[in-house]
């Protein structure tokens, strides 16, 4: 079921091409575990500053400053909801890694994207919160966290996973008991934005021996795809 977006992320293959005054980056090492290609062009001396060309397939989609995709590598990526402003560039460079597929993502990162999402979803206080723990068990210690978005917000909140662990009943949050195993491989979560949809936002990923194969995405149609799926399991 969610393997479908999976597979639809990887065959959107990124290229980037980095223009720098040295020899060679580590961004090739940095995306190994992205869907991206990274080549290196080297700069004249007394050239520009160094800066990054985006293409999508073979599509020319933007050009941005080495400085800021540096600082956007680390999982989770902080979206502006207000891209009005943005270049060209820039708003390619987040669509870059909002929908680019991570291959070896860990515990700590996708923890912390979780995160990010569960935040968002607190701040706006409305609108339908999706989440899948892979087991109800592992949902234990998120008890208390989610205690509070139930009692001190409007959300709709749904937890699914295997049902090892009998949950505590709380407020506003209704538990899917995933008996046939369906969302089992998978970490997920996905919010729809309550009434803004460039609030809504998504987690993807699938459990495998080297680690966790996934991505993130705050585009409001895929966000709503994923809703959908999910619901569908119910």
């Amino acid at each position: 079921m969610l393997d479908t977006y999976l597979d639809a992320v990887e065959g959107r293959r990124k290229w980037l091409t980095v223009y720098s005054g040295a020899d060679a980056t580590d961004l090739s090492d940095r995306l190994a575990a992205r869907n991206v290609t990274v080549v290196h062009r080297k700069l004249p001396p007394h050239g520009p500053s160094p800066f990054v060309t985006i293409y999508d397939g073979e599509t020319f989609v933007g050009a941005i400053a080495l400085e800021t995709l540096e600082q956007l590598l680390e999982p989770p990526v902080v979206r502006p909801t207000d891209r009005t402003g943005l270049s060209e560039g820039y708003r390619a460079l987040l669509e870059v890694l909002e929908e680019t597929l991570f291959t070896a993502l860990d515990h700590r990162q996708l923890l912390a994207t979780s995160r990010e999402i569960e935040d968002r979803a607190f701040r706006i206080g409305r609108g339908t919160l999706r989440v899948g723990f892979q087991r109800l068990s592992v949902f234990e210690q998120q008890v208390p966290l989610y205690r509070r978005l139930g009692e001190e917000t409007d959300l709709e909140v749904y937890v699914y996973g295997r049902p090892d662990w009998e949950p505590p009943p709380l407020e506003n949050v209704r538990y899917h008991r995933d008996e046939a195993g369906v969302l089992a491989p998978f970490w997920c979560l996905a919010f729809d934005g309550g009434e803004d949809p460039m609030q809504a936002c998504a987690l993807v990923a699938r459990e495998r021996e080297s680690g966790f194969l996934g991505f993130w995405t705050y585009d409001p149609d895929l966000v709503g795809e994923i809703l959908e799926a999910l619901e569908a399991v119910e």
